[in-house]
C-alpha cells in the first residue's frame, strides 16, 4: 500500500526530470555533428571569376568609411532609418560576385546548441558585413545549405525558405515542393530557413496579421533583400525599447518595398537581430529591453 501512495510521486519525479532533460537537449547542450567543409563546386561564371582573379593582382586598398566600404568588387554603404518608431539600418550592397555573399557557421561547426555573437563570428571569418542568420540550430527540421554544401535535408511541412543560387538570384521556394537535393542540383548556395518571405515580385506578400509563431507584432528584425542582380539589401531593426519601438512583419515588408526590393526574406528576429559593419555592431541588440547585449546565434550571412 505503501509503495501504491508514493507511485504517483516517483512517477511525477521521473516525468519531470526527462521534461528537464528534453529542454537542455533542445536549447542548452551543444551536440557537433559535423564541421564546416568547403564547397565542394565553383560555379559563379566565368566572367566573375577572372574578376575576382584580376582583383586579387592588381586591387587597391579599400576604401573605408563609418558608413561605408569600397574595393573593386565590393561597394557597401550603410544608412540608418527612422520609421514607424523604429530605428533601421541598412546596409546597400553591391558585389561584382554572388560569391561574396557566404554563411558562416558558429565555432565552424555544424550541430544543435553551438552558437556565438553574430560579432564574434563575423570577426572570425573577416567578414565586413554581417547580419544573424536563421538559428538553424534552434530547430530539428529545414533545410540547411551553406556555401554550397548539404548539412540537412529533413524538410519541415509548410516551411518557406530562401535560395541564394550561384548567379545571385533569389527564389522564394516550399519545402513540401522540392528536395534539399534538388535544390543543390539547380545550383543552390546559400538555403536560409526561417522566413516568411516578405516581398516577392516587388508586391508584398504576407497579410498585415501575419506573424512569427510566439512573436510580439513589434520586434527587432533581420531580413535580406535583391534589387537586381548583383545589388542586395541587408536590413536589421532595432526594437524592445523606449526608443524603437520595432516592426510588425508587414511593416518591415512595407519599408523594404519602398527601398526598391523585388525579392525580400525575414529572418530570425528578437535578440538575435544583429548588424556588425567594419568591425562594430552598428544597432542595438536586445532581448527584452532592459539591457543592450548581442544574443547568441547558430550563424550568420556576411560579405567578405
Amino acid at each position: 500500500m505503501k509503495f501504491i501512495r508514493i507511485l504517483p510521486i516517483i512517477l511525477a519525479s521521473v516525468l519531470t526530470a526527462f521534461t528537464a532533460f528534453v529542454a537542455l537537449d533542445t536549447f542548452v547542450i551543444p551536440r557537433a555533428y559535423s564541421v564546416v567543409t568547403d564547397s565542394p563546386v565553383t560555379e559563379f561564371s566565368e566572367a566573375e571569376t577572372e574578376a575576382e582573379t584580376s582583383s586579387e593582382a592588381v586591387s587597391a586598398d579599400p576604401v573605408i568609411t563609418s558608413t561605408s566600404y569600397t574595393d573593386d568588387d565590393i561597394q557597401i554603404t550603410l544608412e540608418t532609418y527612422y520609421v514607424n518608431d523604429t530605428y533601421v539600418y541598412v546596409a546597400d550592397v553591391v558585389v561584382s560576385s554572388s560569391g561574396y555573399i557566404k554563411t558562416a557557421l558558429a565555432n565552424d561547426t555544424y550541430g544543435r546548441n553551438i552558437t556565438d555573437t553574430t560579432s564574434s563570428i563575423a570577426s572570425d571569418n573577416s567578414a565586413i558585413l554581417a547580419i544573424n542568420g536563421d538559428y538553424y540550430g534552434s530547430q530539428e527540421k529545414g533545410y540547411v545549405i551553406r556555401n554550397g554544401v548539404l548539412y540537412r535535408d529533413k524538410a519541415e511541412s509548410g516551411q518557406e525558405d530562401l535560395v541564394i543560387y550561384y548567379d545571385g538570384s533569389f527564389e522564394i521556394i516550399s519545402e513540401d515542393e522540392i528536395s534539399a537535393q534538388e535544390l543543390i542540383d539547380a545550383g543552390a548556395w546559400q538555403v536560409l530557413s526561417f522566413g516568411p518571405a516578405l516581398l516577392e515580385g516587388g508586391e508584398v506578400s504576407i497579410s498585415q496579421n501575419e506573424e512569427v509563431d510566439r512573436a510580439m507584432a513589434s520586434n527587432p528584425r533581420t531580413a535580406l533583400g535583391i534589387i537586381e542582380d548583383g545589388h542586395y539589401v541587408f536590413v536589421v531593426s532595432d526594437g524592445r525599447t523606449s526608443e524603437s519601438e520595432g516592426l510588425s512583419l508587414y511593416e518591415l515588408a512595407e519599408f523594404m518595398q519602398t527601398l526598391g526590393v523585388e525579392t525580400a526574406y525575414n529572418l530570425d528576429g528578437g535578440g538575435s537581430s544583429t548588424m556588425y559593419f567594419n568591425g562594430q555592431v552598428v544597432n542595438n541588440p536586445t532581448t527584452n529591453g532592459s539591457r543592450i547585449k548581442e544574443r547568441s546565434v547558430s550563424d550568420i550571412v556576411y560579405i567578405g
